[in-house]
């Protein structure tokens, strides 16, 4: 049962995919570097204490390499890692038998946290505090409470979501720190090294293939990555293999992916509401039922990179198409169109 729990819930290929780009050290993951000082003077003062590091709050968009400082943590503290998210424990007996399985010094990783049902979340409480597991046992009168000792373990959440986190979850966390995107340069250092992993060619040159990638990634490493093996396989088929900038553009045109890094799903969401809803405002659950994905899918996935690029905006009302919307999807701004009245004057 542990093992089910542990087991991340996403593709096999995908995940595996990922691992091996992992970086490992502090040095390898490229980009937010205010984050990696942060963690850096932590993670030294844990080591010359010769403790596990303090619990750690990652935050933000989904790709942006949470999992991947959580097992630089663990690689660099010399730990084991035990993944698990939120929605895989759904009881508290659940989380129970992961604790009590852990070795002294282990990093678990909890993904999408705020998922966590309340009485899963209250066995943390003592667990991250105090090192003690409360079990309850027997019912009705004759329950005993016992409290066992754990070892010491270092607990690193992640959440899309940190607006949902409860108060008392959150104050429990010694260091909590914000993800946010990736500018293109980054990105392109990061398609570099995932290509020399991957043994892909590509064209290092300015101009080149690896920046025409980047500058599509949304901002995001995952995308980046993913993005580079969709070229590399079209570069395979449909050119000699090796990837400059004119492969990388004719690839992803293929793939349906715009200069701002906009698929298809992007494309619906604005012409939804440019086009259906004359610029808005238009509710998340109306507008997810207009492009049938999930409103969660469109508020944590989609709607972060548009609100960045400024093509939607939020409203009490619910969401508008800015100008540059319309611009961008070729459309004029009717006359008296909610959109275009929230931005007059």
């Amino acid at each position: 049962m542990t093992d089910e729990i542990l087991a991340a819930v996403v593709d096999p290929g995908e995940r595996d995919a990922e691992t091996s780009l992992r970086p490992r050290t502090l040095d390898e993951f490229v980009g937010q570097e205010e984050l990696k000082e942060h963690l850096g003077i932590v993670l030294e003062a844990a080591q010359a204490r010769g403790e596990p590091v303090g619990h750690v709050l990652l935050s933000g968009p989904p790709g942006l390499g949470k999992t991947s400082l959580a097992y630089v943590i663990a690689c660099s503290m010399a730990a084991d890692i035990r993944p698990t998210s939120g929605p895989a424990l759904e009881r508290a007996g659940d989380l129970a038998a992961i604790l009590t399985n852990l070795q002294d010094g282990d990093v678990l990783f909890v993904d999408e946290i705020h998922r966590l049902p309340r009485t899963v979340e209250e066995v943390l409480y003592p667990a991250m505090e105090d090192g003690q597991l409360d079990l309850v046992i027997g019912k009705g009168p004759s329950a005993n409470t016992i409290r066992l000792d754990l070892p010491r373990f270092t607990l690193v959440g992640a959440t899309t979501r940190a607006g949902l986190l409860t108060g008392p979850l959150r104050s429990r966390f010694e260091l909590s720190e914000k993800l946010d995107f990736y500018p293109p340069g980054d990105l392109e250092t990061i398609i570099l090294r995932s290509a020399r992993i991957l043994d892909v060619s590509l064209d290092e040159d300015g101009g080149s293939g690896a920046w025409e990638i980047a500058r599509r990634s949304r901002g995001t490493p995952r995308i980046a990555n993913r993005l580079l093996r969709r070229v590399r396989d079209f570069a395979q088929v449909r050119a000699d293999g090796y990837i400059d900038a004119g492969v990388a553009r004719r690839a992803l045109e293929v793939f349906k992916v715009d200069e701002q890094g906009l698929d298809k799903v992007d494309w619906a969401i604005l012409d939804a509401v440019v086009t259906r809803f004359s610029g808005g405002p238009v509710g998340l659950s109306t507008l997810a039922v207009a492009v049938g994905e999930e409103p969660d899918t469109i508020e944590d996935v989609y709607e972060p990179y548009l609100l960045q690029l400024g093509f939607l905006r939020r409203t009490p009302r619910g969401r508008v198409a800015t100008p540059a919307a319309f611009g961008h999807l070729g459309a004029t701004a009717p006359e008296g169109a909610a959109g275009a009245r929230l931005f007059e004057a």
